[in-house]
């Protein structure tokens, strides 16, 4: 006879086992910008859509998704920020023991590192005091779903082109999906060589959000 213990370890074991995919995991970053499509899925993790259904119903299994239907097609998102919450628990334990990760982190964010970054709290002051512009380096539809507020939107292809119309008598903070994107370690990287004052945000707006931080949409 089992006990209550076993039986919500069982529960548990579906949430481990939705986590326990590369795949799914991109998925679950993907989801955490805005709803998306099973096509669009497809399309953005470079997997047939027949093995993204797959996926997705695992994870619609442990809960972490929701799906809407629109005639024919199926789109999905997160049941609440709390997954993004347990996502960034689950990096952060990688990056305090797997040495593997720590291997990633050293290898790709070095020299970006150096980039300083800016806190949530101390970013949600200077936007109060007027003393800084923030851009948000996404895709227009993840930006549409949700943004920092008064944030600029100036995707990650258009970085280039669009950051000589910038006034750059303010600081800038950039910020994208997170902290393993990066858009933002780009886009402050050019800013400071067009002679900008830049610096990151420390995580992505998912995270952002998570927190509880104030969060704006656009009207359709």
């Amino acid at each position: 006879m089992s006990s209550l213990r076993q039986e919500v370890n069982e529960q548990l074991a579906l949430i481990a086992q939705g986590l326990a995919s590369p795949q799914r995991l991109e998925m679950l970053e993907y989801l955490a910008q805005a709803e998306r499509s099973v096509d669009e899925l497809s399309q953005l993790s470079g997997l047939t859509v027949a093995n993204t259904s797959r996926h997705l119903q695992v994870l619609k299994q442990a809960a972490m998704v929701v799906v809407r239907r629109e005639g024919k097609r199926r789109f999905y998102r997160l049941t609440g920020d709390d997954v993004v919450t347990l996502v960034s628990s689950l990096r952060n334990t990688a990056e305090i023991h797997l040495a593997e990760v720590e291997r990633l982190m050293h290898s790709y964010l070095t020299e970006k590192d150096a980039l300083e970054a800016i806190s949530p709290e101390e970013l949600l002051e200077r936007v109060q005091q007027g003393e800084v512009t923030v851009l948000d380096i996404r895709p227009e539809k993840e930006f549409a779903a949700g943004h920092l507020p008064n944030a600029i939107n100036i995707p990650p292809d258009q970085i280039a082109e669009r950051i000589e119309k910038l006034e750059g008598n303010q600081q800038i903070v950039a910020y994208c999906r997170g902290p393993y994107c990066l858009f933002s370690y780009d886009a402050v990287k050019l800013l400071r060589e067009k002679g900008f004052e830049a610096q990151r945000l420390e995580e992505g707006f998912p995270e952002w959000q998570a927190a509880g931080h104030p969060v704006q949409q656009n009207s359709n």
